[in-house]
């Protein structure tokens, strides 16, 4: 399922002067970095040596902090596809918390700022010193304008300045751009050097909408090398790289109800695992393709098989099919969850790092179309909007209950989003929503705290569905109620909007991240005094491996909560955003205390053995 193309954008003129559409923005909060980090500052003992290389490839939403000084940019792999390797820096208005800087403007500010450590850069100017690194402007995300940049900036440390050195305007073509610039300034040749680069952006004018006001001017950079004995022409780089993300090897779903699967693994199981890898180089190179599944849960790796050798073209991409025979099983009668691993074997010379990539195929008791992650914002907005609907289509394959609805609506600027409307599930009709068969009037958006910001709106009756269903919303008013929107995932037909007495499919791209939780009836509430049992936290594989699964008793809370691992001693170990699932493959062999924290009480707690 490779990525379908689509930009960002913020409404940059008035909106309720416009009849009622579909409109799109950017995040005011980025809850994958929504925490602090703590940045170290620099240290003259504490040099790199050449050497200097990044290409982002690590799954950390934040800059190796073995290389880089602060955390400002936000590494990821959703924000671009046109990348020479998997992962890329990506600069926009939002700080290191993953909030909106205090001064953004029309007028323009600085924001986003990436700082090397001090490099050891005592050489002289004949040793041919170049940094290299690509930048694209907008990606898949809003486009700076042209009086935004990207600057590249070296410091001189006898001289403790800043000197700029380079500089892209907002009028960029799209795509990536090589770039490589000499460090031959003696100035610069000392230990202690440090090369940073800046963006610097501006708010859209005329956004009457606050809960309009999102993340904007975006660039990405990636494949940073600084290095001596290097040409003006040495922008070719050896490497052979995964540069997509591995998505679901369902034919329809990213996640689903693993009874529901059970029921309809023939119609629902793909048949191949798509990976997308790059030969970035300028000569012919041979790469062997291997694939793995593991079962979580049992800890046993249940299918692997090699895709075997190909040649790949100079620098092209290639768009591979690995055919799958396979279907998942587990005796786990109600969840499941398999990690996916793909792996290119390639020359010795070549990076390791974005060499492998990795999925987890998650069925529990939800249907996904999305990846859990929120790029952009979501609305129906304009005249004759006040009572827009919003459908999106799902299918149960045997008689089920609604009991919940998931819905990811993202944080807006002086929380101007947070407004009624009605909470709805429809029959189908021919292809389209058809007989309302819910309806809760006066819910209010609610933003979910944890790292994919969904929202749980109970149904405690519960409602009855089979084969093809809507879920979705209504309307109060003319305004935009900004849900999560999944640039990465494309609706395929499966998302529809209602104006002026009709409704149609959706014109945009991706998908808004709204999920229905089916099955047996919800905890929804729980005790102080339970939670301090052992049994609030539920842990497996016990003993585990190098991830483990958890989930509570009370789903309101978890979502507001920290899991803390510690040794018996009482040192804390580990502590991390509530999610499904925790890796544990830095914890030696031993017995450890599971807990859960909540507004920094620990709430419920557990044990399980590490067995390898």
């Amino acid at each position: 399922m490779i990525r379908q193309g689509l930009s960002l954008f913020v409404l940059i003129i008035f909106p309720l002067t416009l009849s009622g559409q579909e409109i799109i923005s950017g995040l005011q909060i980025n809850k994958q970095v929504a925490k602090p980090f703590e940045t170290h500052s620099s240290k003259g003992s504490d040099m790199i040596s050449l050497p200097f290389f990044d290409d982002f490839s690590y799954s950390s939403p934040v800059p190796d902090q073995n290389k880089w000084d602060d955390q400002y940019v936000f590494t990821n792999n959703t924000y671009s596809n046109n990348q020479i390797t998997k992962g890329v820096a990506t600069f926009d208005i939002l700080d290191n918390s993953g909030m909106m800087y205090d001064t953004p403007t029309p007028l323009g500010f600085a924001a986003d700022k990436l700082t090397s450590s001090p490099i050891d850069l005592q050489l002289a100017a004949s040793s041919n010193i170049r940094l290299s690194f690509l930048y694209e402007a907008g990606g898949l995300s809003d486009e700076p304008e042209p009086s935004d940049s990207l600057t590249l900036q070296f410091y001189s440390p006898d001289e403790n300045n800043w000197y700029s050195v380079w500089r892209a305007s907002g009028k960029t073509e799209r795509g990536f751009k090589n770039v490589i610039i000499p460090v031959d300034n003696p100035r610069y040749l000392k230990r202690g050097f440090r090369f940073r680069f800046i963006n610097y952006a501006s708010l859209a004018k005329n956004t009457m909408d606050q809960s309009m006001i999102g993340n904007c001017d975006i660039w990405n950079i990636d494949y940073v090398l600084l290095n001596a004995g290097r040409n003006p022409g040495d922008t070719t780089y050896a490497d052979v790289a995964f540069t997509l993300p591995l998505r679901s090897v369902l034919k329809n779903y990213e996640a689903m109800p693993w009874k529901q699967f059970k029921q309809a693994s023939l119609l629902e199981m793909g048949l191949y695992i798509p990976v997308r890898y790059r030969n970035n180089d300028d000569v012919t190179r041979n790469v062997t393709r291997t694939f793995e599944i593991k079962d979580i849960y049992s800890d046993i790796i249940v299918h692997s098989f090699s895709g075997y050798a190909q040649d790949a073209s100079p620098e092209s991409d290639i768009d591979y099919q690995a055919n799958l025979i396979y279907t998942f099983e587990s005796p786990i009668s109600d969840s499941s969850l398999f990690k996916i691993t793909c792996s290119l074997k390639t020359s010795e010379f070549d990076p390791k790092g974005n060499d492998t990539i990795v999925y987890y195929q998650t069925f529990k008791n939800y249907f996904a179309y999305d990846d859990g992650s929120s790029e952009g914002g979501y609305g129906i907005n304009g005249l004759g909007s006040r009572n827009a609907m919003f459908a999106h289509r799902f299918t149960s394959y045997f008689n089920d209950t609604i009991r919940a609805i998931d819905i990811c609506f993202n944080d807006s600027y002086l929380n101007a989003n947070r407004r009624a409307f009605n909470l709805m599930i429809w029959k189908d009709n021919k292809g389209l929503p058809g007989e309302n068969i819910y309806r809760k009037e006066d819910v209010i958006v609610e933003n979910g705290s944890s790292i994919n910001g969904f929202y749980r709106y109970y149904i405690p009756e519960g409602i009855p569905v089979e084969g093809v269903f809507y879920i979705g919303w209504k309307q109060q008013t003319e305004t935009f109620l900004n849900a999560g929107f999944d640039i990465n995932t494309p609706h395929n037909g499966k998302q529809y909007y209602w104006l002026n007495g009709a409704w149609s499919q959706s014109q945009t791209n991706g998908t808004v991240m709204i999920r229905p939780v089916v099955g047996q009836p919800l905890i929804t509430g729980i005790e102080d005094n339970v939670l301090s049992r052992e049994d609030a936290i539920k842990v497996w594989p016990n003993p585990a491996g190098d991830y483990i699964s958890v989930s509570m008793a009370n789903d309101y809370l978890m979502s507001r909560s920290y899991i803390s691992i510690s040794d018996f001693s009482g040192h804390e170990l580990l502590r991390v955003p509530y999610s499904e699932i925790i890796d544990i493959s830095k914890l030696h062999k031993g017995i450890y205390i599971i807990s859960i924290l909540s507004n920094g009480k620990r709430m419920g707690n557990n044990r399980f053995i590490k067995s390898r």
